[in-house]
C-alpha cells in the first residue's frame, strides 16, 4: 500500500484529539474525510505531514517509514483554505517556485509551467499578480505551486471551504481532472457531504479522534452513524415541498 497509517494517537492538554487512528491508501488514489469542526481532521493532516508529532504510532510512504522525518523530507504538501501565494511574484514565478528550489533548467521550468497553466485554464495569467486574480483563481495557483513539483501526497484541508459555491464546483471539477492527468495521491478533508462524494475514491467519516474508512460509498451512505442518510432525506423534503409549492402556484 502507498500510504499507511497505524495507530496515530495525540492528546493536547491530556485530550484525545486523534485516537488510534489507522487506515491505507492506494497510489493515485483520494480520501475524502467527512467530519465535523474539532473532530481532528487536521491534526491528522498535520501529524501525517510532519508539522505536529504524535504521541504514538507510524507513518509509511511506499513502504518508507517517515514518521521521524522533517516535512520538507517526505514530499508531501500540504494545502489550506487560504491560497498562500507570495504577493510580490508573478503568477508565473509563484507556481515555478517549488522548481526553482530544486534548481531546475529554465527551460525545463518555462515548459512545465506553462503545461501546468493550460491544465489549470490560467495560460493568459501567467503575468499577473495575484492581487489581480479572483479567488478561485488564486487557488488555482495555489494549486498549480503543488502539483509542478510531483508530490508524493497532496494533503487538502478544506481547500475550497472559502469559496463561492459557483467556483467551488468549478474547483471540484478542475480538481477530478488534475488528479486524472498528474496522477495525484491524496487525502481531501472537508465537512461537505455532497463534496466527500464526488472528490472520494474512498470516504472516511472522522468523529471525536476517530476514523472509520469504508469498503465502499454504498457502505458509507447505508451507516446511520454517519448522518448521511437524515441529510439526503431533508433535502429531499425541501424538493417535495418546493415542488408542491411550484403545483399550487401553477394552479392559481
Amino acid at each position: 500500500m502507498f500510504l499507511e497509517v497505524n495507530n496515530l494517537n495525540k492528546k493536547f492538554n491530556k485530550e484525545h484529539v486523534v485516537e488510534a487512528l489507522s487506515f491505507e491508501l492506494e497510489k493515485q488514489k483520494t480520501l475524502s474525510i467527512l467530519g465535523k469542526s474539532g473532530c481532528g481532521k487536521t491534526t491528522m493532516l498535520k501529524m501525517i505531514s510532519g508539522l505536529v508529532n504524535p504521541d504514538s504510532g507510524n507513518v509509511f510512504l511506499d513502504g518508507n517509514e517517515v514518521t521521524l522525518l522533517k516535512p520538507e523530507q517526505r514530499n508531501m504538501v500540504y494545502l489550506y483554505q487560504e491560497d498562500l501565494l507570495f504577493p510580490h511574484l508573478t503568477i508565473f514565478e509563484n507556481i515555478a517556485f517549488g522548481l526553482r528550489l530544486k534548481k531546475i533548467n529554465s527551460k525545463a521550468i518555462k515548459d512545465q509551467v506553462d503545461q501546468m497553466a493550460h491544465s489549470l485554464e490560467l495560460h493568459n495569467q501567467l503575468d499577473k499578480m495575484p492581487h489581480q486574480l479572483s479567488g478561485g483563481q488564486r487557488q488555482r495557483v495555489s494549486f498549480g505551486r503543488a502539483i509542478i513539483i510531483n508530490p508524493s501526497v497532496l494533503l487538502l484541508d478544506e481547500p475550497f471551504g472559502s469559496l463561492d459555491s459557483g467556483t467551488r464546483q468549478r474547483m471540484q471539477s478542475l480538481f477530478k481532472n488534475l488528479t486524472r492527468e498528474y496522477k495525484i495521491t491524496s487525502l481531501f478533508i472537508t465537512h461537505d457531504l455532497k463534496e466527500a462524494i464526488l472528490m472520494g475514491d474512498k470516504i472516511g467519516f472522522m468523529q471525536n479522534g476517530n476514523l472509520h474508512v469504508y469498503e465502499s460509498k454504498q457502505d458509507f451512505l447505508n451507516d446511520p452513524t454517519t448522518g448521511v442518510n437524515q441529510e439526503i432525506n431533508f433535502w429531499k423534503s425541501l424538493q417535495i415541498e418546493a415542488g408542491s409549492e411550484l403545483k399550487n402556484t401553477i394552479n392559481e
